[in-house]
């Protein structure tokens, strides 16, 4: 059973919600053919619509959307790829010189003359004045031109776009939502992308994918709990390394002492502490303090292995002078 993307998941769910109100279903509908539509020439010579995707889900949007904004019945022609490239590409034209012009005037994606330029210019703001038309707009861009990266593996969304205005169209409507969108050339294309997990999370809402965003959290949750889990083994970890190596130090000292000196030598309070450390060389600071009589603190512990590690450096340059 093949096992879908999350992206492609995310663009079902999309393709799956529609809203009610006419302006939000032409927002979304400007967005699709603003990012992947293109202006060609029939065989008269005269200026076509046409809309070209490899995701069926999203060209099935993109009918919808014609049929209920504009009362428009047009085909789907799909063609198989052959060779290396197996898949889909499946398209949509607007045949009629009259419902090109109808659909471009109908998104405010004309020129200020009116007249259809052969390239499909950026949207009119004033098709997404709304909050509601701006999130329609969003997900119009995601779905024609967007993808997801899957966040069990690292965060990432964007949105390739063939013009610089077109990137800075989207990253202004979703800076209008308080999220923080950046543009990256890549190629020939400028690149709006996000890579902050929480801000992923935002735009997920924003486009109303629910179901992606809630998936989503749930990871996230997930992925914090392990690296908090991680970080706490490795401080322990860390700690009990600082603590061995502490102690074979200590050891060493003492042994040090013992052979040049003794043990005898030392102040009682220094004498108890090294015997201690000798027989119980895994015990920690506190254990050792709480074994002695009276009983002494972690910093007492510490001071008084600090005392004997002075006096072992001490033993250690007389050795060098007599050498």
């Amino acid at each position: 059973m093949e096992i879908l993307s999350f992206s492609r998941n995310v663009k079902e769910e999309l393709a799956r919600h529609h809203s009610t109100a006419r302006h939000c279903q032409i927002a979304e509908l400007a967005a699709i053919l603003s990012m992947s539509g293109k202006i060609c020439y029939n065989g008269q010579g005269q200026r076509q619509l046409i809309f070209q995707t490899e995701n069926e889900v999203v060209v099935r949007k993109c009918f919808t959307l014609l049929r209920k904004t504009f009362n428009i019945e047009t085909e789907i022609r799909i063609r198989q790829h052959t060779g290396l490239n197996k898949g889909s590409v499946y398209t949509i034209d607007l045949k009629s010189v009259s419902l090109t012009r109808r659909v471009l005037e109908g998104i405010k994606a004309v020129e200020a003359d009116k007249k259809v330029s052969d390239q499909l210019i950026e949207v009119d703001p004033i098709v997404y004045q709304k909050n509601c038309c701006k999130r329609a707009f969003v997900r119009g861009s995601f779905l024609a031109a967007g993808s997801i990266s899957d966040p069990e593996k690292f965060y990432h969304f964007e949105i390739v776009c063939s013009t610089q205005g077109k990137a800075i169209q989207i990253q202004q409507v979703i800076a209008s939502f308080d999220v923080d969108a950046r543009i990256v050339m890549r190629k020939k294309s400028y690149v709006v992308y996000i890579k902050e997990g929480a801000q992923i999370v935002e735009i997920l809402g924003i486009m109303e994918a629910g179901k992606a965003l809630m998936d989503l959290e749930n990871i996230r949750i997930l992925k914090e709990m392990r690296n908090s889990v991680n970080r706490k083994v490795n401080c322990e970890t860390a700690n009990i390394h600082k603590t061995v190596n502490a102690a074979v130090k200590q050891i060493d000292d003492i042994r040090l002492i013992e052979e040049k000196r003794g043990l005898g030598s030392l102040n009682p309070g220094l004498e108890q502490i090294a015997r201690l450390r000798l027989e119980f060389p895994e015990a920690t600071l506190k254990e050792l303090g709480e074994m002695l009589s009276p009983t002494v603190g972690k910093s007492g512990v510490n001071h008084r292995l600090r005392k004997l590690s002075v006096l072992a450096e001490e033993l250690r340059g007389n050795k060098e002078e007599v050498l």
